[in-house]
């Protein structure tokens, strides 16, 4: 029983073609989870700052510089809710496009794990903060690192199923609309994902 069983994973394993090869392209659709691990400095510190979670939709893009080696730029939205202990500050949207250099630890089977480690920017938009009757604005710009672990999961020679989770490091200074400064909202969100893939 326990041969049949090697057996059997060493075929699914082996089966079908390589998932990506060398100049190939990988894209990916997914629905993510976007999760702030939020900090604060400042007077922001005193309030008990926090953003909301968030579902989205994110697609990206792998160039297979080698067999094991790839560079993907990931691109997604998210407006998220932020308060100040519990009572809402209103909502403000960024958009973090991220390149990652990753990783592919098995290039000729068909359940492929990957690592990458890169830079996001992100930028801040559409603003609409306000404390009781004073708008509050956001420095629009952030640069930041970036981690990823995921898996590419075979579904036939064509498609595949990704699981995927990131850490992006995002930071903005907030501070009244045209006055002074109230500290540094530290977002550093963990991203998760599933989605589906296709290559060519």
């Amino acid at each position: 029983m326990q041969g049949k069983l090697s057996l059997f994973v060493a075929g699914l394993l082996m089966s079908g073609s390589a998932m990506a090869a060398q100049g190939d392209w990988l894209i990916r659709g997914r629905v993510i989870d976007v999760a702030p691990d939020v900090s604060t400095s400042g007077a922001l510190s005193t309030l008990n700052v926090d953003v909301d979670n968030k579902a989205a939709p994110e697609l990206d893009f792998t160039y297979m510089l080698t067999d094991k080696l790839g560079a993907e730029l990931i691109l997604g939205t998210a407006r998220h809710t932020v308060t100040a202990g519990g009572a809402s500050l209103g909502k403000v949207s960024h958009l973090p496009p991220t390149l990652t250099l990753q990783y592919h630890f098995a290039p000729d089977t068909n359940i492929r794990p990957y690592v990458g480690a890169g830079i996001n920017y992100t930028r801040f938009y559409n603003v609409d903060l306000h404390a009781g009757a004073v708008p509050l604005d956001v420095d629009k710009n952030s640069f930041g690192g970036a981690l990823q672990a995921g898996v590419d999961i075979a579904v036939n020679k064509d498609w595949f199923v990704n699981l995927d989770v990131k850490k992006l490091y995002i930071k903005t200074d907030v501070n009244v609309r045209g006055g002074a400064s109230l500290g540094t909202l530290k977002i550093n969100p963990v991203v998760w994902g599933v989605g589906v893939g296709t290559h060519f």
